[in-house]
């Protein structure tokens, strides 16, 4: 894509990289339905989006800002110019014209944040050794060995804390019988006193063949699950090593997480299909 300032390539620049306003400019423009220009449907269908997941964004009360979130989420491809090229395509080349100031506004902000970070000097409070220091190294879970090998497991099990009686059943089924699992319980493996956020970027994409997403009500109000459940989906799009597997155990009132209907799910609330759900589960698991 042609793009005004040279010293930007949109192609390349994650689609989070644009503020709110950006966002709710391109709303007031595609979420009311047009019979002659294309609206957020259009949109979300070239960007991939299913039939059934399209109808249900319309359930949201801004489809547009529910669509490009669930999108940054999923695909990797998910960049401003892939963004612009779908508005193209989809023939609303009104609103590029519209919003490309607002945008290229927003990616000056997001590279000079970049350039500070990259700019700010690396603490070191000592040099002992020309062994590179990692966290890995710190150890980060119980079993972790400073001087070797990382601890590794084959999932990581992303529940809320008023789930933990279930995760306390996976345990015993799928590590205390004949599957021997190794799975990593935040709550059971990991040190205390480090970063929430990087312990578990570092587990889920190094150290965890598998994540097992504990879907219910309380999931749904999770920060902590919800960044989970994303950061898992942008390092498999479109699910293709299986990496990520939704469990369902009790009965929901709210709907069935939309980033997630793409996946086939272990569903325990069916009791026709009970006595196959931890033969499946424990078979997900152990695949390379």
């Amino acid at each position: 894509m042609a793009c005004a300032d040279p010293d930007v390539d949109l192609l390349v620049t994650p689609l989070f990289a644009l503020n709110m306003r950006v966002r709710n400019r391109l709303g007031l423009y595609l979420n009311p339905r047009n019979a002659v220009a294309a609206d957020w449907m259009d949109v979300a269908e070239a960007m991939g989006f299913s039939y059934l997941e399209i109808q249900n964004y319309e359930a949201t009360q801004n489809p547009t800002l529910s669509v490009l979130k669930d999108w940054q989420a999923s695909c990797r491809d998910a960049t401003v110019g892939k963004l612009l090229s779908i508005l193209e395509e989809v023939e609303r080349k009104d609103v590029v014209e519209d919003i490309r100031p607002m945008i290229y506004e927003d990616i000056r902000k997001y590279n000079e944040k970049l350039k500070k970070q990259a700019e700010a000097p690396l603490q070191v409070p000592e040099v002992d050794s020309c062994v590179p220091r990692t966290p890995e190294r710190f150890g980060i879970t119980l079993d972790d060995d400073p001087e070797g090998s990382p601890e590794l497991f084959d999932a990581f099990i992303c529940y809320c804390q008023s789930d933990i009686q279930f995760v306390h059943e996976m345990i015993r089924e799928l590590e205390q019988t004949e599957y021997k699992l190794k799975l990593c319980v935040f709550d059971r493996n990991v040190l205390p006193g480090s970063c929430v956020w990087t312990i578990t970027s570092e587990l889920i994409e190094k150290r965890c063949k598998r994540m097992v997403v504990v879907i219910s009500d309380e999931y749904l109000d999770s920060d902590a699950c919800d960044f989970q459940t994303k950061f898992a989906l942008s390092l498999c799009p479109g699910a293709r090593n299986k990496r990520l597997i939704p469990v369902v155990y009790k009965s929901m009132k709210k709907p069935f997480p939309s980033i997630l209907r793409f996946l086939t799910i272990c569903d325990y609330t069916r009791p026709c299909t009970q006595t196959w759900f931890w033969v499946r589960l424990a078979k997900a698991l152990s695949l390379p």
